[in-house]
């Protein structure tokens, strides 16, 4: 007789004994399975698992009980650190999306994202970095405002990009001396960020900075819970669509948004993936609307700015 087919709810969550780092690895798995599972409205662990087991059974077969907690409870210790810490993460790595969406849908969406993409990495710092792709992926989180938040998960996520990538030696006026524009190939700090948008993103992210300051500092005056009232129901308009390019940079640790020229955002994206001088000017200057003295002018005024600020880098 055909030997009989064990129960696919009979088979164990997690191993049995752990002797080997193979063994200890699928523990870790079925611990970070658990405890990652969203938890439910009232922020507890879910009973139930997918398969209609208890959750109980399986947290029985990754930890003991103790004198004051069940396996179930001390699992649930864990999940719930987990969930609060990364929302509370992007909570704060994204207000534009937050203000944008309101509280409720804003919770909604990053806790679909993480369902999706939970966090891979040791640093809280690259949570957002997919946020982007989500939106797109699944629309329905955002609608009708899907593409003003992948502008702003775009942004953000910029803004994090900015503030602790690699910043280089500063190319000076005196490394382009001698230099043949047809063959110069100039490189851009890591840390710079170049984006073309539909809206304008970061003036309304300022905007929503200025309001949380000024929410700040009616709390520090009156009642926190007075000043939340009255500062919860003062809504950031959401812009209008409008295309725009910006450059998101650094200076003495600050990061600054600099609206950028379409001509201008032409070149240094050229300048970014690699192309000459020469190449970069001639990609970004469109043909025949201007004179070409009214482009010289222009360009040299650009640079002298670019150069100050200290976009431009050594290799």
């Amino acid at each position: 007789m055909p030997a009989k087919r064990k129960n696919p709810a009979k088979r164990r969550f997690a191993p049995e004994r752990v002797g080997s780092t193979a063994e200890l690895a699928a523990l870790q798995r079925a611990m970070w399975t658990l405890i990652s599972r969203p938890l439910t409205p009232a922020n507890r662990m879910p009973r139930r698992w997918r398969d209609g087991r208890p959750t109980a059974e399986l947290a029985a077969q990754i930890a003991k009980p103790n004198d004051r907690l069940t396996s179930f409870e001390r699992l649930e210790i864990y999940s719930r650190m987990y969930w609060f810490r990364v929302l509370d993460s992007l909570y704060e790595d994204c207000p534009g999306l937050r203000a944008a969406l309101g509280q409720p849908r804003f919770m909604k969406l990053i806790e679909a994202y993480l369902v999706k993409y939970p966090s891979r990495s040791f640093t809280l710092r690259d949570l957002p970095s997919r946020l982007a792709r989500f939106i797109r992926e699944e629309p329905q989180w955002t609608r009708p405002h899907t593409a003003l938040c992948h502008d702003l998960a775009r942004f953000e996520w910029a803004r994090i990009e900015v503030f602790d990538s690699a910043a280089l030696p500063v190319f000076t006026v005196d490394d382009l001396l001698d230099a043949d524009p047809s063959r110069l190939q100039l490189n851009l700090q890591p840390y710079l960020q170049l984006l073309q948008l539909d809206y304008p993103v970061d003036e309304f992210i300022l905007a929503v900075k200025q309001r949380d300051e000024l929410s700040r500092g009616e709390a520090s005056n009156t009642s926190i819970a007075h000043a939340a009232k009255k500062t919860g129901s003062r809504k950031v308009t959401r812009p209008r669509p409008e295309r725009t390019q910006v450059a998101v940079h650094r200076i003495d640790g600050t990061i600054y948004f600099k609206r950028l020229d379409p001509a201008a955002y032409r070149i240094l994206r050229a300048i970014q993936t690699g192309k000459t001088l020469e190449q970069a000017l001639n990609a970004g200057i469109p043909p025949a609307r201007h004179a070409r003295e009214d482009w010289a002018a222009k360009i040299q005024a650009w640079f002298r700015t670019w150069m100050e600020l200290g976009w431009f880098c050594q290799r």
